[in-house]
């Protein structure tokens, strides 16, 4: 495992465009169950009322969801762990290029990266947004003007149905954030992987990029990955502790 750190530090200290890519795994330690785990999101929630179609169609779906918002309270009150902040040190010692991220949580927002850096190919729980006219509108601030559960609040510009801004089932991803994403990893020398089973696509296909680019591939998971094959460094380990060793080295190398 030392060795894994040792050589995981110097390639970053290499690395010219650094890409991390973060799936559900990173956000664990910061208590949000993975969506598919025992205890995930699925186990409490019908998959089905997150589907496009159905919240579309169902004014009784919306209302559902918004309950899910107001009384679970999902993910609000989650902060950034370990992985999260080495991440954004990252950022601050001026050695990430970009963030791409399969989760919604904002906490690489919250642990301090700019939002700019961060690429979020399933979108952002902490908005709700008009599909008729585009407005944006901050979930929490929502939540506190609309306590009930009992109806999902309308647009207040144009009275259009307001939904979470995250991709549902059966939306395609944001086109623009897919582009930007599959650019970023084409033309980066290192790509890290850090808590994602590289299972869902398209997102999955970011280090296959990278890979036919020429770049190095770093992954930190609990357990086996879609790519471990591909990888120049597999650690299975936990993100908050991984991440931890690695900065303590790199800062090391840096120093001298």
């Amino acid at each position: 495992m030392e060795a894994k750190i040792n050589k995981v530090a110097q390639m970053i200290a290499a690395s010219k465009k650094l890409v991390v890519f973060t799936g559900a795994g990173i956000s664990t330690e910061s208590g949000i169950p993975d969506f598919r785990g025992p205890d995930g999101l699925w186990t409490k929630v019908d998959p089905e009322d997150f589907t496009i179609d159905k919240f579309l169609r169902s004014g009784e779906t919306r209302t559902k969801v918004w309950y899910y918002l107001v009384e679970g309270g999902l993910m609000t009150n989650a902060q950034p762990n370990q992985a999260h902040k080495a991440i954004a040190e990252l950022e601050k010692m001026n050695k990430l290029s970009s963030i791409i991220t399969q989760n919604i949580d904002n906490l690489h927002q919250k642990a301090g990266n700019n939002p700019k850096k961060v690429h979020e190919l399933h979108g952002n729980m902490e908005w709700l947004v008009c599909l008729d006219c585009g407005e944006r509108y901050d979930l929490e601030l929502m939540r506190q003007k609309h306590p009930s559960p009992d109806h999902f609040p309308v647009c207040e510009k144009c009275k259009g149905i307001l939904k979470p801004g995250v991709v549902f089932f059966g939306e395609m991803l944001p086109q623009d954030t897919l582009r930007i994403a599959e650019r970023e990893s084409e033309q980066c020398d290192l790509l890290m992987v850090i808590g994602s089973s590289l299972v869902v696509y398209p997102a999955a296909y970011m280090p296959i990029y990278a890979k036919q680019s020429g770049a190095k591939i770093v992954i930190i998971n609990m357990g086996s990955t879609g790519h471990d094959d591909i990888a120049d460094v597999f650690i299975n380990a936990p993100a908050g502790d991984t991440m931890t060793k690695i900065m303590e080295k790199l800062k090391s190398l840096i120093r001298g």
